[in-house]
């Protein structure tokens, strides 16, 4: 918490007149072009990896980048994709994985009902990435069995929010891209989802340009 507030002390200090000009015109209205849906995770930070400013990116959090399906019982995060669509327009949706995940273990191993039954009831927008690894699905088997169902799992999300009818009818227009990203940790390397490949590469000079190329 000292860390936090100092923070927030150095922040107004060092606030160039440009910054305070950013700030003046997104009090006036937002307009990112990417909803980025990623871990709670303290270790993943998007706008740090990704260079971002305020007012790029429309970001929904959570426990393991989960997206609850249509017709689910949850209303929160379909709230978000709701309103970053219809209110937003955003153009691309983004779903970031990462290495070391929590959520992922606790799929792997189970969560105590007693203490955390909430997380237990969350959780299960992730079993069918579960069943899947256990069924010998894997995209790189070399990672250890935690990181292959993180990857898996941002591929089972990708399907999850591509059952909202509103989502489907804006892909099939080519108004939306919906992409799958994976963040390594120990290595600080952000990783594309390339269909065609089955396969995380790495978001280097070239890949860029490939992800671009694909507007």
């Amino acid at each position: 918490m000292k860390k936090l507030i100092q923070g927030i002390v150095d922040f107004r200090k060092g606030l160039t007149e440009e910054s305070r000009e950013l700030f003046a015109k997104l009090a006036l209205g937002q307009k990112p072009d990417t909803l980025f849906i990623a871990c709670s995770d303290s270790r993943v930070v998007p706008n740090l990896f990704a260079s971002t400013n305020p007012g790029d990116l429309f970001v929904l959090r959570n426990i393991g980048n989960l997206v609850p399906p249509q017709n689910s019982n949850d209303d929160s995060a379909s709230a978000v994709v709701e309103f970053s669509i219809f209110s937003l327009q955003v153009s691309d949706i983004i779903i970031c994985g990462h290495s070391e995940c929590g959520a992922m273990q606790a799929l792997l191993h189970g969560v105590d009902s007693n203490c955390c039954s909430h997380l237990e009831s969350w959780l299960k927008y992730g079993k069918e990435a579960l069943t899947k690894v256990r069924k010998g699905v894997k995209i790189n088997p070399g990672l250890s069995e935690h990181n292959q169902l993180s990857q898996v799992n941002v591929l089972q999300q990708m399907e999850h929010i591509k059952s909202y009818p509103f989502i489907q009818e804006r892909i099939a227009k080519k108004e939306l891209r919906v992409h799958g990203w994976w963040f390594d940790i120990a290595h600080a390397d952000v990783y594309c989802y390339e269909q065609e490949l089955n396969q995380f590469v790495l978001i280097d000079e070239s890949e860029a340009e490939h992800i671009l190329e694909g507007k």
